[in-house]
Formats: structure tokens, sequence, C-alpha cells
């Protein structure tokens, strides 16, 4: 169970984002142990990320460190891992202390039953031609071959081949995703939310039985979304170290 309130980030990207909106997050961050309990982070933190055994990329030092200062602190912190930073978990949670996961993530927030997942793959249809190709990427025998590579060059060939994924939104402006997470909330033992990421489309909206969210593209637009037990709120982050809320919606 993740207590509240609890902020949710999403797609941030860095090694493509903005250093602004880098700044921004790690204000976020250290503000986080005065104004939340807990932290998720909904996947695609990294443009790009693998855990070579001796070395890690140079992007995001900063942020994996105040990600350790807020477990230090005692404050649990959820990482959905995306597309892009599906390489490493294991690294990622002996550095952090975050509780990394590629599964669908069940469980409690506050008093919300909640469903949690990236949201790539997810679409029936669309996404048919990109899962063969995560089954190959993410096969053991694709990580150890890319693992021998050079870091500099590494990360250059995955650089060229992920830019269509994390330069707009989602073309059907997260229709899809949306009703993947209505499809779930209807279900007779479903969740009470559904969070994904990936569509890059910041949303929450009553659907099915509960209510669906998305925190959108942190790099794109400094949003996040805070959940206490009786709503969730979109929210923006201001220059200020302060937010503005634009939409929330209450538990059923």
């Amino acid at each position: 169970m993740l207590p509240t309130p609890c902020h949710v980030v999403g797609d941030v990207h860095l090694g493509v984002a903005s250093p602004d909106a880098e700044r921004a997050l790690l204000r976020l961050l250290r503000a986080v142990p005065q104004e939340a309990r807990s932290l998720v982070v909904m996947g695609d933190l990294f443009d790009f990320w693998f855990a070579w055994r001796h070395a890690m990329p140079r992007i995001g030092f900063r942020v994996l460190a105040a990600l350790a200062d807020l477990h230090d602190a005692g404050v649990p912190v959820l990482w959905i891992g995306g597309n892009h930073d599906c390489w490493g978990g294991e690294a990622l949670e002996q550095e952090t202390g975050a509780t990394y996961t590629l599964e669908p993530w069940r469980g409690h927030i506050g008093a919300w039953d909640a469903l949690l997942q990236h949201g790539d793959g997810l679409r029936e249809v669309e996404d048919a031609p990109y899962r063969r190709l995560r089954t190959v990427l993410r096969h053991p025998w694709s990580i150890s071959a890319f693992s021998w590579l050079h870091p500099n060059l590494a990360t250059w060939i995955a650089a060229q081949s992920s830019h269509t994924s994390r330069k707009a939104r989602a073309r059907d402006g997260g229709a899809g995703l949306l009703a993947v997470g209505t499809q779930a909330l209807n279900q007779p033992a479903g969740p009470q939310l559904v969070l994904h990421g990936h569509s890059h489309v910041p949303t929450v909206c009553a659907a099915g039985r509960g209510v669906y969210g998305n925190a959108g593209a942190w790099y794109l637009d400094q949003q996040f979304l805070r959940i206490t037990d009786e709503a969730i709120t979109l929210c923006q982050w201001s220059e200020d170290g302060a937010s503005r809320d634009l939409q929330r919606v209450a538990r059923p």
C-alpha cells in the first residue's frame, strides 16, 4: 500500500528534457517530503537507460540522487518501468531504493484500489507490431548482446531509434489507453483507479465504474497527479515552487 497524499509523475524523458524541466522536477522531488507521503514514477523517467555492469548513464544523476534521498527520508517510491527505461530495473532499485516493476501493479494508494501500467503495448490492434518488437528487445539474449556495446555507441543507437515515441503526444489523443483503462474499470472485480503513462496526454476523468488518470509528459507540461483518499487532481507545477489545481475528480 502507498500512503496518501501521493504524487504521480510520468514521461520525464531525461536526456531530451530541457534543463528547465529537469530543474523543475528536482524542485518537485525535494518538496515531496513536505507535501506527500509517497511518489509514483509512471515510466520513461529517462529517454534511455541501460544498466551496464560497471557503468551507468550520466544523464539524470541528480534526479536519481533525489529519489534516493526520498527513500532515506522514509517516503516510498514506486517506479513503473516504461519502454525507454526498461533495461536495468535491479540497478535502479539498488541505487535509489525505489520499488521498480515492469509488470502491472495492483494495490492500494490510500483508499483507492488502483491498477498501474506504463501503457506501452496495451492497445490490442494498434500496438500489435510493437508487442512483437518488445519481446525481442527485452529478451535476455538481446540484453546481453547490447551490454557489450560501448555506452557511447549504445546510447547513440538508442537515441536514433526512439525519437518517434518521445517527440509528440499519442496521435489518438490518449483515447486508446483511456479505452483500455475503462475496460479494466468496468470489470466486476476491477480497480477503482487506473493510471497510465506513455501517451503524453494529461488526463483525469470519470471512466467506467471508477477514475482514469494520466500524468502526461513532464518534459512537455510539468504537470503531475496528486492523489488523496478523497480525490485525484491534475496539477500544474509553477516556477515559484507552488502548484495549481487544473482538474479534480472525486473518488466514487
